[in-house]
Order: structure tokens, then C-alpha cells, then sequence
């Protein structure tokens, strides 16, 4: 299908893409596009103004800042595969982002884009709730730190206000992670999605499409805690979670799925 008319804008800079947003309260912004341009093309997303962020090129960095790494909300996910510094100090994000998409798609997504979009099927915004990453966003009014576990609303909806950018993540540095999902066909969103890590001492998991939001596997964090057996640990996986009935699995399905995933998940930490 063909978008609906809208107006293009390329801005130069942060300040400036924020002054085009205030334009129009229509207006969407544009990094890689391989989420708003296939919505734009079915007319689910009808954006009256497109501004163009893709050219901010100091917003694509990964570097160490003391315990943690900062990445710029405009590193595309292929970066994030082969960055020295993920791969000393926190290997499980370039693992991710290996597994999205192709090539093709990895070569023009961003991690700032997948964010934002609040997609509850994405699987970076999984392991960032699970690492307690923090998402600095620039506005009018100045920059604010959003914890990711108050960043995401529901299905497409963040923290994010409507004049404000996602401009960097912020994760902390860790020796073990891992990611499992299942997927119907390659390169498919995941049916269910597991990620696990070790945060401080603690383990800690998120799940991907099981609610309308990336969330944390609380209860099983909560069992490991008490000593629990990472069997014993995994049948608390589905508490709290709400996993949808669609054409790719049923609630049900999802939630066992989980819970074999959560288990294997655990083995390789």
C-alpha cells in the first residue's frame, strides 16, 4: 500500500529535530524506519510530518562511562554485533542484536528506534529492563533520566513525551547474560522470548510477548533468591504475565514456552 501524504523534514541536530517536533503534534521522528515505514505503508501510523534524524551521527557511539556503558540512541544494531567494548564488558547486547532481522535490517535499525518504539515483541527492549538500563531523553525543557522499568506503558506506548528524543542508554557492565527465543520461521519476532543476566549478584530475567510490555520474570527472580533450583525457580515463570493468543502460539503455549526457555536460560548462566 502507499502511506498516507505527509511532509519531510531533515534535521541537523537534536535541538532541531525537537523544534520540528513541536511543529506539528502530528510529527513522528525517522531513524532506521524499518518499524514506522512499514506502519506507514498499511496506514496504521498516518504521520503528518517525518523528521529525519538518521544523519545525527554523534548520537552513534558505545563507550565506557565508569561502571557502565553509555550507546548512542542512534548506533545501529550491526554496531552493537561487533563493538569491542559490548564484547569485553556486556556481550549479551551485541548477542541480541544479532539475532534481529537480517542483515539488511541490522545494517539501518537502531537501538534507539526499537526503544522507542515500545514494541512488547522486541527483543532489545528485553534485556535492557533486565539489565535496569537507564534511557536519557533530550526535550524542550532539558534531558531526564527514565528508568527502563518505567519507560514502557503498553503495546507502542513509552515514557517518551511528544516534544521529547530518546538520545542514549545508559546499562551497567556484566560478566554473564544470555538470550533464548522461539520463533516460527527465521528472522520472525519472537513467540516467546527469555532473557537472563547477572546484575550485581543478582539474577535476573525478562520475557519478551508474554504482555502487552517487556517484562521481569519478578517471582522467579524472587525464587532464586530464596534458593529455589532453577526448576523449581522456572514454574513461577507465567506469574504476573499475560501472554497473548494470537496465529503464532496461544496463551497457553506461551506460557510453557516460557517457563522451558526461562529454565534452559538459567543453565547457561
Amino acid at each position: 500500500m502507499i502511506p498516507a501524504a505527509f511532509e519531510y523534514e531533515l534535521a541537523g541536530s537534536v535541538d532541531e529535530a525537537l523544534a520540528l517536533l513541536g511543529r506539528d503534534e502530528d510529527a513522528k521522528l525517522l531513524a532506521g524506519g524499518h518499524s514506522l515505514v512499514p506502519a506507514m505503508r498499511l496506514r496504521i501510523s498516518r504521520p503528518s510530518l517525518l523528521v529525519d534524524i538518521g544523519r545525527l551521527d554523534d548520537l552513534r557511539y558505545v563507550r565506557e562511562d565508569g561502571d557502565r556503558i553509555a550507546i548512542g540512541a542512534l548506533t545501529r544494531h550491526a554496531a552493537l554485533v561487533r563493538d569491542p567494548v559490548l564484547a569485553q564488558h556486556c556481550a549479551v547486547i551485541g548477542a541480541v542484536a544479532a539475532l534481529i532481522g537480517d542483515p539488511q535490517v541490522r545494517h539501518r535499525g537502531t537501538i534507539g528506534g526499537s526503544v522507542a518504539h515500545g514494541d512488547p515483541a522486541s527483543d532489545l527492549t528485553t534485556i535492557l529492563l533486565t539489565l535496569d538500563a537507564d534511557f536519557v531523553a533530550q526535550g524542550t525543557d532539558g534531558t531526564r533520566t527514565i528508568p527502563a522499568a518505567e519507560f514502557f506503558l503498553g503495546p507502542f506506548d513509552t515514557a517518551l513525551a511528544r516534544q521529547e528524543m530518546l538520545t542514549e542508554i545508559r546499562i551497567p557492565k556484566v560478566a554473564a547474560g544470555t538470550y533464548l527465543k522461539h520463533v516460527r520461521r527465521e528472522h520472525d519476532w519472537a513467540t516467546v522470548g527469555v532473557a537472563a543476566a547477572r546484575v550485581d549478584g543478582r539474577v535476573q530475567i525478562g520475557l519478551t510477548s508474554m504482555g502487552p510490555t517487556p517484562l521481569r520474570a519478578r517471582s522467579v527472580e524472587e525464587a532464586l533468591a530464596g534458593g529455589a533450583s532453577a526448576a523449581e525457580a522456572a514454574t513461577h515463570t507465567a506469574d504476573g504475565t499475560e501472554p497473548p493468543s494470537d496465529v503464532s502460539a496461544s496463551s497457553a503455549y506461551r506460557a510453557h514456552l516460557a517457563q522451558v526457555l526461562v529454565e534452559r536460560a538459567l543453565a547457561e548462566l
